[in-house]
């Protein structure tokens, strides 16, 4: 498993030399799914209007292309700018279930000078998955992420 500072330092050269933001975020959902083994699902929603529209993402396909800010972990997370990170999603009542194997999900909103741009979400099969390292790690890249988004 590769260091955090490394996962970083690869992504900060990849946004340097990322054309786009689009080929920037799914670079950076399929590194970070390469150096995080429990890392099942990875996305980025980017926010448009009151309604979190699916970007990149790496994993089984989802339903849940278009997420309504008063909906799910990802609504709440965009809603309230704040990192949500669930230890058991069948016990929270706003988990928008897309797939029968995931047990825990971490949320991180991009935010740009105050302004929730999007938010990478992260589901994991394993209960409990995500520590205060992903919770640092995921809201790193997310600054990358949103000096990058338009």
């Amino acid at each position: 498993m590769a260091s955090d500072q490394a996962v970083l330092d690869s992504l900060k050269s990849l946004a340097a030399s990322a054309p786009d933001a689009q080929s920037l975020m799914a670079e950076t959902v399929a590194m970070l799914q390469r150096a995080r083994r429990h890392y099942n699902w990875l996305g980025v929603y980017l926010l448009e209007g009151t309604v979190l529209v699916l970007g990149p993402y790496v994993g089984k396909p989802t339903p849940h292309t278009r997420i309504a800010l008063n909906q799910g972990i990802c609504g709440a997370a965009a809603s309230s700018g704040k990192t949500v990170i669930v230890d058991d999603v069948n016990s929270d009542p706003r988990y928008l279930a897309c797939s029968l194997e995931t047990r825990s999900e971490i949320v991180v909103p991009i935010v740009r000078e105050g302004q929730v741009l999007g938010e990478i979400d992260v589901d994991s099969d394993q209960p409990a998955a995500f520590t205060e390292d992903d919770c640092r790690l995921l809201e790193a890249v997310a600054e990358i992420l949103a000096a990058k988004l338009v």
